[in-house]
């Protein structure tokens, strides 16, 4: 239990009526969630308004309501703040209720839109094999020690972040690995933390249903630097054409990495196969066991992260070379005839495009690339065209077919990404909306040397239509398939 005022410190808050030193139990931003003693925050989201569950939530016990449109009839005996900003306001209150765990270790935070969930994934790995115990916050899941949670969000809720920083804290964690989205900067929901570093991936087209425009869009990502203080790192990819755009009003000392521009973290790809990558990074030549130009620059971020929070540089190598893909990111499966799949969660036209250049350049074979790819409905509609253009132009043969329809029509879905395709490459489509039969036809259809890419759900392991979600796991239905 703590008092308002504890709670409220560090936000624009302003007392109304009632009690100003009342002491609470908990607060949530849910009327659903409210207990005996809680305080209410009225967000506004982007489907519903809070202020519209206000006496919901004082029905149930709360005794203090923070919002930012003040109800006309104040009722007695509740304690009213009004704020600007009632998302960073509580964001920062979650932070201060569990005691501000962002202060307490070492948190970095990794945005773009591509590349975030390896980067983080494998920072936590090579940390704890460097003997620094960390935590994770991924798209995929939450890790700290003794506990492995799915996630629900790749940036949780503001209270769900800060308990789960707060637990790696008393886990004895040093360090954490997170994934920055553009929601969840957007939202404040990480505002209140402190980052010892950010770091950028890349800038491509994604999430425009939510931003409007990709101006918008990068404006999202580039607050995340804009609000990192002095004394932390700012690492940016200046291959990447917003590279320098997304630092360019931080305060925190910047670090550059690149393959083909001068930076302070340069790397040379020596070898690319699918069986790895030989690069020489900052000088020293290594092997890893990741594949393609886009794990290339994974690798020199995760390195160039590590020698920024002062690990020493022979010692990130050794281990970072022993370190294998994460789920759903370019996860290999052969089967004994000698076809090759590929599982990945590449679901935007750029990291799609980055797979099967990937793929195209390892293929040392004669073998066809054989690609199985939908898009998620209630999402994007722009970028549907742009992946059927993609699947066609890099691929032999392309079924396109379901992700997550959600509540939209799947054929409707599948009809906008062939819209892309150009009617001279029409005749090597084919289109399932059942995803496991699309995944089945393109194992039947291959031939020994070929490779099938599975694109769009990666780690996924259920698959949603109308509102419901069953389980699916494109890893799964793939070796079945190959007879794995």
């Amino acid at each position: 239990m703590r008092t308002i005022a504890e709670i409220l410190q560090n936000t624009d808050a302003r007392f109304l009526t009632g009690c100003n030193n009342i002491i609470v139990s908990g607060l949530s931003s849910s009327s659903r969630d409210i207990e005996a003693g809680f305080i209410f925050f009225a967000l506004k989201g982007v489907k519903t308004d809070g202020h519209q569950y206000i006496d919901n939530a004082i029905e149930k016990g709360a005794v203090v309501v923070v919002c930012s449109q003040v109800p006309e009839n104040l009722q007695p005996n509740i304690t009213y703040f009004q704020t600007n900003n009632n998302s960073e306001t509580y964001a920062m209150a979650a932070a201060n209720w569990f005691g501000n765990p962002s202060h307490h270790l070492s948190l970095v935070g990794i945005t773009g839109t591509n590349g975030k969930t390896t980067t983080a994934t494998l920072l936590y790995n090579l940390f704890n094999r460097l003997g620094h115990s960390s935590g994770l916050i991924s798209t995929i899941r939450y890790i700290f020690p003794g506990n492995e949670i799915p996630a629900t969000h790749t940036t949780p809720d503001a209270i769900v972040l800060n308990r789960i920083l707060s637990e790696m804290v008393e886990a004895g964690c040093t360090h954490c690995f997170m994934e920055v989205s553009s929601h969840a900067i957007v939202q404040g929901r990480i505002h209140g933390l402190r980052f010892a570093g950010g770091v950028f991936t890349n800038l491509t087209h994604d999430h425009l249903d939510y931003h409007g425009t990709f101006s918008e869009y990068l404006k999202a990502k580039q607050m995340f630097f804009d609000n990192l203080p002095t004394k932390t790192f700012a690492l940016t990819n200046v291959d990447d054409t917003n590279g320098n755009v997304m630092v360019q009003n931080t305060k925190a000392t910047i670090s550059t990495y690149a393959i083909n521009r001068p930076a302070n973290f340069k790397t040379r790809i020596l070898q690319n196969s699918i069986t790895g990558l030989g690069l020489n990074i900052d000088g020293t030549e290594a092997w890893f066991r990741l594949v393609g130009r886009f794990n290339a620059y994974n690798i020199t971020a995760i390195f160039a992260t590590a020698v920024l929070c002062g690990l020493d540089k022979n010692e990130v190598l050794r281990e970072l070379s022993g370190l294998a893909e994460v789920d759903g990111r370019f996860n290999v499966i052969r089967s004994s005839n000698n076809i090759t799949g590929i599982v990945d969660y590449a679901h935007t036209p750029d990291a799609l495009s980055n797979v099967l250049t990937t793929i195209t350049e390892v293929n040392d074979g004669n073998g066809r690339i054989i690609t199985v790819a939908g898009a998620g409905g209630d999402r994007d509609r722009s970028k549907r065209p742009v992946m059927g253009q993609i699947m066609a132009k890099y691929s032999q043969l392309a079924i396109i077919t379901s992700d997550n329809p959600r509540s939209e029509d799947p054929e409707t879905i599948i009809a906008e990404i062939k819209s892309g395709i150009d009617i001279t490459e029409i005749k090597k489509v084919l289109c399932i909306a059942d995803r496991r039969e699309a995944i089945r036809t393109a194992c039947m259809m291959a031939l020994p040397g070929d490779i099938v890419l599975i694109a769009g759900k990666g780690h996924e392991t259920y698959q949603e239509v109308n509102g419901v979600k069953t389980h699916f796991n494109d890893v799964e239905i793939l070796s079945e398939s190959l007879n794995v």
